[in-house]
This record gives structure tokens, sequence and C-alpha cells, in this order.
């Protein structure tokens, strides 16, 4: 997590994707929204932003703050989430005599496992246990080059960055504040283009990694096998999904090759989480996530494939919209790595 600067002011939350960007601010007291609103982007576009100027994506997050707007925004402080698969997260061991020179060591880390030399990132790292003899550290790394353009374009049109850090990450301080995040979880963001798989244990992210499948990919895989439109794909995507019915096996067989490479790359986290880092631990609950978390029967899939309860995370149970008009119980979803961005507690932010 790349921490910036930190001023006595509230935070809001900024979420940005090739896909879209999200905001929002929250009432941590009352634990509502006092303000929310999202933008989608051609991400071609940004692609093109990223390489240039970065001209459309400012112009795209002023509408969103001056246009899109729901409610009102305390400040323009924001803590800005980042899809995953853009850092490099690892968690490691140290002696705890090593504990002066915890910078060295993970700059070792980084250079035995980023495939991208130091220099050209920006490095933290977090605390996130101790013994008496060792102590376990969250290290996150990010191309320096990608989070300038990012901030850049966020000054610009008129936020104010006061830390980064990976959706994930968010999606798990929401998570592990509503959603029994104490028990050692699976989650599984599932976005338009990707899909963030993270185990969260102790409140902390322990191990994260992606995979380019996402609720688009679904709607193409149905429109491919049952030949019709993509309007009429998503349209049973997320109506009929994967629940009992007449579509069902269509519609599984449609998607089980993508399902099944998600599925592969979940155990392949697990796998790595208990050689690597614990090998007492087991897997408790499974959270699905994201916009492409909104197919009937996703959450029995999980549940059968893994032998593990797994189900849809409804954070809005705790939070809430308060009087504000709220998106449809299918876009919620969207917005819960912007509400863990927004839910930060400020102590978390530091020089």
């Amino acid at each position: 997590m790349a921490k910036l600067f930190y001023k006595d002011k509230p935070i809001i939350g900024f979420d940005i994707s090739n896909t879209g960007a999200k905001v929002m601010a929250i009432d941590i007291k009352k634990w509502s929204v006092i303000g929310y609103g999202s933008i989608d982007f051609n991400p071609k576009k940004v692609k093109d932003a990223l390489d240039g100027n970065g001209e459309y994506v400012t112009d795209g997050i002023k509408e969103l703050l001056y246009s899109k707007l729901i409610g009102s925004l305390p400040s323009n402080d924001s803590v800005i989430g980042i899809r995953t698969s853009k850092t490099y997260s690892r968690t490691f061991k140290i002696p705890a005599s090593a504990e002066k020179n915890i910078m060295d060591a993970v700059e070792i880390e980084a250079s035995q496992y980023i495939p991208v030399p130091t220099e050209a990132l920006y490095l933290d790292y977090q605390i996130i246990e101790r013994t008496k003899d060792e102590i376990t550290v969250l290290m996150c790394a990010a191309n320096q080059d990608f989070i300038d353009k990012i901030t850049s374009m966020t000054i610009a049109a008129g936020l104010e960055p006061v830390m980064i850090e990976p959706s994930i990450n968010a999606s798990a301080r929401l998570l592990n504040l509503t959603e029994s995040g104490q028990l050692t979880s699976i989650i599984v963001d599932i976005g338009p283009l990707l899909t963030d798989i993270a185990i969260l244990d102790k409140g902390f992210v322990r191990i994260s990694g992606s995979i380019p499948i996402g609720g688009n990919t679904f709607t193409l895989d149905i429109a491919k096998s049952l030949k019709i439109s993509l309007e009429e794909a998503h349209q049973l995507k997320v109506i009929n999904g994967l629940s009992a019915g007449l579509r069902q096996q269509k519609i599984q067989q449609a998607l089980n090759i993508n399902l099944e490479r998600i599925i592969s790359e979940i155990k392949k986290i697990i796998r790595y989480y208990t050689e690597r880092i614990d090998s007492n631990k087991k897997m408790e609950q499974l959270l699905i996530l994201g916009s492409g978390s909104s197919i009937p029967g996703l959450g029995d899939y999980f549940t059968n494939r893994l032998i593990m309860p797994a189900r849809v995370a409804s954070p809005w149970q705790q939070l809430d919209f308060a009087k504000l008009s709220q998106p449809s119980r299918q876009q919620r979803s969207n917005y819960i790595t912007v509400a863990g961005l927004a839910c930060i507690d400020p102590r978390e932010i530091w020089l």
C-alpha cells in the first residue's frame, strides 16, 4: 500500500479500474452512506489515457464528482483503490531480531518474486503478526509509472490522494467488519473483466491473485453457447443463472469452463497458503462479491465444488444508504470495494 500524506479531514473512497470509477463517503459512527456514485469507462480509452495525457479519465472523474453524485462528499481527501492485478502482494516472515532491517528484507523479497526491477516500484509493508521469535510481514508493491499516472489524473480532477491500496484489501476491510471476517475466509471478487482471489486471515489479506475472467466473460460464454444476443445472455445470467430450472443445464454448460478455471485458481491459492504460510489453518468460508457475483446459484456452485460454505457477501445489513436513493439490488455488490475504502480508520494512514 503506497501511503502518500494525511490531513485531518474526512476520508472518501475512490475506486478506479479500466471499466469505470466509483466514489463513496460513509458516516462510520452511524454506518450510513452519505454520498456515492459511479461512472463507466471505455477500457480502450482508459488504456490510451494511461499512455497519453490522461484527459479521458480526468474528465470522467469530474463528471462523476459533479454530475453523477448521489448525496454529498465531506471532503476531497481520498483513499484510492486500484485493481489487485496491478499490484504485487506477498506475506513472509523474518526473525524478530531483524526488525530494524525490515525494509531491506522487503526489497530482497521483492527482487526475488516480482518480475519488475525494484527501482521501478513503490514498495510498502505492514507488520501483521509478531511472536517472540518472528515477525509476519505483508508486502505490497506497484509500478511507479502506473501509480504516478493514476494520482496525477485524480489530482487533476480535484481529488487529493492520501493512500493507495489494492481493491481486494479494501473489500477485505469491509468484510472483516460486517461479514464474520474474523473467520479464515476466501474472497472471490468477480469484476467485469477480472476475478481477484484472496485469503483473509485475522483481518489481513495474506495472499492474493487475479485471473482474466469476469462477469463480461460469462455473458459472452452464454451468448456464444446459446447463440443469442449479449443482451439476452446478460438477462439469462442475472435472472436464471445457475439456479434450478429448465435452463440451468445449458447455462451451466456455457459457464463451466471458466468457472472451473476460477475454481482451479482458488485451489492454487489455498495450496500456496497451506504450504507457505500456515499448514494448520482450515478455510472456513468463501465470500463472493463484485459486479459478476449477481448470478443466482453461484454460492451453491462454489459450495458444492469446494466443499465449503460459500455465499454472496451482503454488508448492507449493517451498512445502509440512509435517506439516499439506493442502487438496485443487483448493483449493490459493485460498491463493496469503494465502501471498504471509505470506511478506513484514519490511523491506517501514515506518513
